[in-house]
């Protein structure tokens, strides 16, 4: 058997399956099939397997030997590009932008320490889409740093963005207890918590009427 394109004038070739065999001195053939409508890729492969060739699967050509999961990265990466994120942080680019960044994007997809954070970024596609695969833990503190030293335009680039004149805002304050006596943010107060003796940290985060943060102390 072989496969045979006979010209069809001004319409596509007709693509045929036939057979052929010597009847003495002469060659005949007959047609077993009419493979026209078949898709040519398909029809590259049956002429292949008529002629004897091996086939072989992409699966067995190719061993999958590590993928890194993207989509969720992905989405949450698109999500703050879309709110303009970065540009609240720092209108431009910088490796302390990328890592808060990262930073961020890691807390949503899996809160965990800082030393943790640089760990498990590498098993997904996020420290490469950030360029921070060779950042520690030292880079996201001193990257913390950074961010803290810039909160009041931060703050003020919010503010702007989604308040208007009379424009309601809420307020509401917490507390953290600590164990310890050494951080010097904690102070000895009423804990919300109800635990006595111990130092808290008093934070709060004032939103607009919608509930997005504006400012935090």
């Amino acid at each position: 058997m072989y496969i045979e394109s006979v010209p069809n004038r001004s319409s596509p070739p007709a693509i045929l399956l036939r057979e052929g065999w010597r009847d003495g001195k002469k060659t005949r053939k007959r047609t077993l099939a009419n493979l026209s409508e078949w898709p040519p890729h398909k029809i590259d492969l049956f002429r292949r397997l008529l002629r004897d060739e091996m086939l072989v699967s992409p699966a067995a050509l190719f061993d999958t030997e590590r993928t890194l999961p993207h989509g969720h990265v992905e989405a949450v990466l698109g999500t703050i590009r879309k709110i303009g994120l970065e540009t609240v942080i720092a209108t431009k680019r910088s490796r302390e932008r990328d890592l808060v960044v990262a930073m961020i994007a890691e807390r949503l997809l899996h809160p965990c320490s800082k030393l943790a954070t640089t760990r498990l970024w590498h098993t997904t596609t996020l420290a490469e889409e950030l360029a921070v695969a060779d950042a520690d833990e030292d880079d996201l503190y001193a990257a913390m740093d950074w961010l803290a030293a810039r909160q009041d335009r931060i703050e003020q680039k919010l503010a702007a963005r989604h308040l208007r004149e009379g424009a309601v805002v809420l307020y509401d304050v917490s507390s953290s207890y600590y164990e310890g006596r050494t951080c010097p943010l904690a102070r000895f107060g009423h804990d919300r918590d109800g635990h006595t003796g111990r130092p808290i940290i008093v934070y709060g985060v004032l939103t607009d009427g919608d509930g997005r943060p504006l400012a935090g102390r």
